[in-house]
């Protein structure tokens, strides 16, 4: 059980963090080449140092762009495969629910919404319970419920148990209730 000593979150957090560490590296290797290519121009060419600087600039100017609009890039290619995927007579339905695991768009009452852009979400189909109320349908299985309790010795920890069981007890009948 190794691979649960950090949650899934962090893991999840730590590519990310990987995923920018490479972006960096790929943006100083390149401020890197460019340096390096200007300054042997100037030594092949017999370029002013003025010329190279110029020449510098010019190609942080491209790479500072080229990183502004990727973002852009991957957006509107999103846009263009989410308008291609609706048009698509292969409609995914989700009548009895699914989970959307990719960026997707999808119209709402006025403009666009977007699901599945920090990781997979979940569609649920909703019914009203006896008392009225809209809720998941479906329901009425198993539920576990977790409570984690943080204390700093033992005694604290005693002293909890009545909290604790109070929060059990609102569960509880928080389940009863709209069953």
């Amino acid at each position: 059980m190794a691979g649960d000593l950090f949650g899934e979150e962090l893991r999840d957090q730590l590519t990310d963090v990987n995923i920018e560490l490479g972006r960096i590296s790929d943006l100083a290797d390149g401020v890197a080449s460019s340096v390096s290519r200007a300054f042997r121009g100037a030594v092949m060419d017999g370029k002013s140092f003025r010329s190279v600087l110029s020449d510098i600039a010019g190609a942080f100017a491209d790479i500072a762009l080229k990183a502004a609009f990727k973002p852009l890039g991957t957006l509107v290619g999103g846009l263009v495969e989410n308008i291609f995927t609706a048009t698509n007579p292969a409609v995914t339905e989700f009548a009895k629910g699914g989970v959307i695991s990719a960026p997707s768009y999808f119209p709402l009452g006025q403009g666009l919404g977007l699901a599945g852009e920090a990781g997979p979400e979940a569609i649920m189909p909703l019914q009203r319970g006896p008392d009225g109320r809209l809720g998941v349908a479906g329901g009425g299985g198993a539920i576990n419920a977790t409570f984690n309790v943080t204390a700093s010795d033992a005694r604290s920890f005693a002293a909890s148990e009545a909290e604790v069981s109070a929060m059990l007890l609102r569960a509880v009948r928080r389940g009863t209730r709209s069953a």
